[in-house]
């Protein structure tokens, strides 16, 4: 089997420009906001919607091709479909709901077949169970069995999990796993759960606008996001423009709000260039002023179970920081109207590279559009 290759573009109604590909046994998440073109992306994929443009190939079969104006219908295309819904058939059992899809065996061997998918996911039990009487979680697995009934090239799995229990989940994620060591299909999974595609992904596809961001194994687009897009995509707080200079022997520093900061790693762009960077809220040290990187104002002090989050506006120009501490070590003094000074440690400064001019993008962590003391903030001598 040679695996999913998709590239789709069109300039509306929906944007698209991507391109990917998933590989036998390899599972790819598709993740970003609502928006974004996950669901356009995997109904192209299934045949359910036609692009202007693009290509999309599986197992050495060509399903569409604008270029050529081939464009195979659903019931051509050897895909297995998970709906968020289950979108499961009421008035038949779990092995009714399986047989049928199986449209494409003898109907005298339907039976067994449906029999044997149901046990595949460890439902063979509740065969002749109707929908109404099993679980989200056990009516999820039916909805699995039925997209396997097809023998797919493709499994497509579309916010399978998000009307379950959280409680349930993992159970399903097991069953996910052992299914994929069995099935050296590609999987494509349509999530709103950064903590899910992290947990099942192979790769992740950070999506924004119909464009890809970012891909790649999921650990290291969130903790290395190349973007201060896909920084706030992936939730990264404390997102702020500076500047990156080097002294006469190459090492780099980052020149903000008037203040250079050390850092421990780099990218290779030239002396002066305009980036953008980020320190994770738990990385923060409060300090002596003297010893400070940046000082502010306490303007709100929350506490979230065993984390105090407090919430600063920096000098000179108010711009919001937001610092996590264990409950044990948030002083009585953290009250708004107070005074601090900060720390970054050097190796906890992400730097990324602007793909656009200073002043344009967002600076703090509020996620919206750069106002005047934003831009103030890029503006750096």
């Amino acid at each position: 089997m040679s695996g999913l290759s998709v590239r789709l573009a069109q300039a509306g109604p929906i944007p698209l420009d991507v391109a990917f590909t998933a590989a036998p046994g390899e599972l790819v998440a598709l993740f970003g906001p609502s928006g974004s073109g996950k669901s356009t992306i995997l109904r192209a994929i299934a045949g359910l919607y036609r692009p202007q443009d693009g290509r999309i190939a599986a197992d050495g079969t060509v399903w569409f091709d604008a270029a050529r104006d081939r464009f195979l219908p659903p019931w051509q295309r050897r895909v297995g479909l998970v709906f968020q819904s289950y979108a499961l058939f009421p008035h038949l059992s779990a092995r009714g709901n399986v047989m049928a899809a199986l449209g494409h065996l003898p109907r005298a061997a339907r039976r067994t077949r449906a029999q044997e998918l149901l046990a595949q996911v460890h439902l063979a039990p509740l065969a002749e169970r109707r929908p109404a009487t099993l679980s989200g979680g056990e009516q999820q697995r039916v909805a699995l069995a039925r997209a396997l009934a097809r023998e797919p090239h493709v499994l497509l799995l579309d916010e399978p999990f998000s009307a379950v229990d959280r409680s349930r989940r993992e159970s399903l994620y097991r069953e996910l796993a052992h299914l994929r060591r069995r099935l050296a299909i590609p999987a494509i999974l349509v999530t709103h759960d950064l903590e899910e595609a992290c947990l099942l992904a192979d790769r992740l596809l950070l999506l924004d606008c119909g464009r890809i961001l970012q891909k790649g194994p999921p650990a290291d687009v969130v903790a290395r996001p190349r973007s201060a897009a896909a920084a706030r995509a992936v939730g990264h707080r404390n997102i702020f423009s500076g500047r990156l200079v080097r002294d006469p022997g190459g090492t780099a520093s980052l020149v903000w709000q008037a203040r250079r900061l050390a850092l421990e790693t780099a990218p290779a762009v030239p002396d002066g260039a305009f980036v953008d960077w980020s320190i994770p809220p738990q990385e923060v040290a409060f300090t002596a002023a003297d010893a400070g990187d940046a000082t502010g104002t306490v303007i709100e002090r929350l506490r979230l179970g065993e984390t105090e989050m407090v919430r600063l506006a920096l000098d000179p120009d108010g711009a919001m920081l937001t610092v996590h501490l264990p409950v044990s070590e948030a002083h009585a003094t953290l009250v708004p109207g107070a005074r601090v000074a900060c720390r970054f440690p050097a190796a906890a400064i992400h730097v990324m590279l602007r793909s656009e001019p200073p002043g344009t993008d967002a600076v703090g962590d509020d996620g919206g559009g750069m106002d005047e003391t934003g831009a103030r903030n890029a503006r750096l001598s």
